[in-house]
């Protein structure tokens, strides 16, 4: 099991196939997603991995919050979330994830908060038809009827559709297929609509029911750092240094 990222929506759009159709896409951005820490079974009794993304100003985040992040030697982040990982999926705390994680094709569930939409009406927010436009009906048009009974039971009963508070929850959206991937840019770009609003945070994690395909990165698609080649290109510069000194003596 691979760890999920941490996702901001930007919007929507259109990509065009090679055929010449266009798949409408909802574009996802991984901002400086980083490793926080790690928990491990034998310390927390569970496997998992803290992701933080964004970024956040020092004075707006608590000092425990802060100590935290020093400890991991990251910036303050605006978002952090766990996922349950494997233990081979471990990664190091400070490791950066990119856009590679995925690949075009896969499917993944989006976790999201939905928009808010404040207090709705019951054709709103159940899709009620409401009463008849004329005929006797007057004042009361878009509402939802009767609620109640006679006197056996005599209550309304629980969970009885009513106008109210519509939208603001949790919600999560299974096998959404991703179409393509930016690494550069730091975009992947899902097909359809995902909960939430322009600028929300996502948990974007592989798909339960659909298996991951082979060519996804294991355990993660990692941001090659920038020290990574200079173990490489220092041998050879000090191979080179005895030769030209061998041609100076002689």
């Amino acid at each position: 099991m691979r760890t999920g990222v941490i996702a901001k929506k930007m919007g929507m759009t259109r990509l065009f196939q090679e055929d010449g159709r266009h798949v409408p896409v909802t574009v996802l951005a991984l901002d400086n997603v980083q490793v926080v820490a790690r928990k491990e079974a034998e310390r927390d009794g569970y496997v998992a991995l803290q992701l933080g993304a964004g970024t956040a100003k020092a004075k707006n985040v608590a000092k425990p919050q802060r100590g935290h992040f020093g400890k991991a030697e990251v910036e303050p982040k605006a978002r952090v979330a766990e996922f349950v990982v494997a233990e081979d999926a471990l990664l190091d705390v400070g490791t950066e994830l990119t856009a590679d994680h995925y690949v075009a094709g896969q499917f993944v569930d989006i976790q999201g908060v939905t928009q808010g939409k404040g207090f709705a009406g019951a054709m709103k927010r159940w899709g009620f038809g409401g009463l008849r436009a004329t005929h006797g009906v007057s004042l009361s048009h878009r509402s939802h009827g009767s609620t109640g009974n006679r006197q056996d039971p005599g209550r309304v009963f629980k969970n009885k559709k009513m106008a109210g508070h519509m939208g603001a929850r949790n919600r999560t959206q299974q096998n959404l297929e991703i179409v393509r991937t930016d690494a550069d840019r730091g975009l992947i770009f899902v097909k359809g609509s995902v909960p939430g609003h322009k600028g929300g945070w996502l948990l974007v994690k592989d798909a339960v029911k659909v298996a991951r395909p082979k060519d996804a990165p294991y355990p993660a698609g990692i941001r090659a750092r920038d020290n990574d080649n200079a173990p490489a290109e220092t041998p050879a510069e000090t191979a080179a240094a005895p030769e030209a000194t061998e041609g100076q003596e002689g």
